[in-house]
């Protein structure tokens, strides 16, 4: 390594995992349920909006702690930003009917293709490597199930920390299993508030990884669009 940095942290979702299949699939399948159509560019703006909201919710309350009906109307408004971004303004009942369509097919999680092959090489050339999740599972078993387990240090869950980003002690707990300072330490996510923000809160230097090019025009700190381009961003930093 030739720059300071020596730790380098990942959320999770939309960061090294997504859906499968792609969320634009699993939508446009639901929304047909209802005669509604839409293209990936669509369901990307509606995703951009939807997830602003999520990020919104989750520094206020994490969902987990909601009672099972306000997580429903929750999720009806999340729809109804998903659908607005696909060009279709519904109220918040049809929304919350799409919603359920949406719960009803078969999908799951994978990694992005280009997760493994940097994981390894980011650890081989001596960084230390964590992922940082809001998920409401131990990190442990969320390593295990998500295949990246013997490819990280360490995985730590909102659930291992009692705290959701951009809470500081979620990036807190990171730095102290890594054993690095902030300013040592990069972390790679794709949400504005909850990892770019929370990162840049407590010292941490955030990286942007924009997958669905949902913040183009962002400057305020490096932003990349694959993690194939996170090495050269690294060799940045002095």
């Amino acid at each position: 390594m030739t720059s300071p940095i020596r730790a380098v942290f990942f959320d999770l979702y939309d960061t090294l995992i997504g859906f499968d299949p792609p969320r634009e699939v699993i939508q446009g399948r639901a929304m047909g349920a209802f005669d509604l159509t839409a293209d990936k560019n669509g369901i990307d703006a509606g995703y951009a909006l939807a997830d602003a909201l999520m990020a919104e919710q989750t520094a206020q309350a994490p969902l987990s702690t909601l009672t099972p009906g306000a997580q429903l109307d929750f999720f009806a408004r999340y729809e109804q930003l998903v659908l607005r971004g696909a060009g279709h303004e519904v109220d918040l009942s049809t929304a919350g009917e799409v919603w359920k369509e949406v719960r009803r097919q078969e999908y799951g999680f994978a990694l992005y293709d280009d997760v493994l092959s940097v994981l390894e090489m980011l650890r081989s050339t001596g960084y230390i490597v964590g992922v940082v999740t809001n998920m409401s599972r131990p990190g442990e078993d969320v390593a295990e199930s998500m295949g990246f387990h013997g490819n990280v240090d360490f995985t730590l869950s909102s659930m291992d920390v009692g705290a959701s980003k951009p809470d500081p002690r979620m990036f807190r707990a990171a730095l102290t299993r890594a054993g690095v300072e902030p300013g040592e330490a990069v972390h790679v996510g794709d949400q504005l508030e909850t990892d770019i923000d929370g990162a840049r809160a407590v010292g941490i230097n955030p990286i942007l990884i924009d997958r669905h090019a949902a913040s183009t025009d962002y400057d305020a700190c490096p932003r990349i669009t694959t993690l194939e381009e996170l090495p050269p961003v690294l060799a940045t930093f002095r």
